[in-house]
């Protein structure tokens, strides 16, 4: 009899549980991907034109890159930015610096509410003293038009300390340089074959993401 009551208690403790976890199922599944086929077609043709120095940040929402002054009218003011985000938000690679934003506008944009709406971000986007450039959504792009157009923005708002290397430094374990090329420590490997067999370097803990390497002593940088 104990028993019985035992295997019934466990069958309804476990139809309890399983009733909990179904409840807790939330109504989310996963997109399938962030941007639209045209979007990820003017992301290339941004990324080919800005080059490494600039990380490009998709779907990037106003509350994000703007804040909002304090006192009355605070909450209003937040809500009119909260929902909005811009298509491309366009960084300084090094220190995630704001240079520039992009819209990419399809023929939603020419309705009366989403005038209003691109009214309203671009008259926030000149008084922070940002850029923002608007490009109609297309099958095919012109990569020299919209360069004559992004080229300029970057050159006037990206810090100069951006194109600088990075210099090696000592680490504090043992003296050894950090990597020129992407800061982290590097390590003492041999050469097992080839015209160094047998002679030392340093190469960047961070292999094989990172392949810089460094003579000893002279740390004269080589890029396998």
């Amino acid at each position: 009899m104990a028993t019985k009551q035992r295997v019934s208690f466990w069958q309804w403790l476990g139809q309890i549980l399983g009733f909990a976890r179904q409840k807790e199922k939330l109504p989310y599944s996963l997109k399938t991907e962030l941007l639209s086929a045209g979007e990820i077609s003017f992301y290339h043709i941004l990324k080919a034109i800005a080059g490494p120095s600039v990380t490009i940040c998709p779907k990037v929402r106003l509350t994000d890159v703007f804040s909002v002054q304090s006192g009355k009218g605070w909450q209003s003011n937040w809500n009119r930015i909260s929902q909005k985000h811009v298509d491309f938000l366009l960084c300084d690679a090094a220190t995630m610096t704001l240079l520039m934003a992009v819209e990419l506008d399809d023929k939603s944009h020419k309705r009366a509410d989403r005038e209003a709406r691109d009214e309203l971000v671009n008259r926030v986007f000149d008084d922070a003293g940002l850029p923002l450039l608007h490009f109609p959504a297309k099958g095919s792009y012109r990569t020299d038009d919209i360069a004559a157009q992004i080229v300029p923005c970057l050159r006037r708002n990206q810090p100069i300390t951006a194109v600088n290397p990075v210099q090696p430094v000592a680490s504090v374990e043992g003296g050894a340089p950090c990597c020129p090329k992407c800061g982290k420590p590097m390590v003492i490997r041999t050469a097992k074959s080839g015209a160094r067999a047998g002679e030392q370097f340093y190469a960047c803990s961070g292999y094989p993401q990172c392949k810089t390497i460094l003579n000893i002593p002279q740390m004269a940088g080589i890029q396998q």
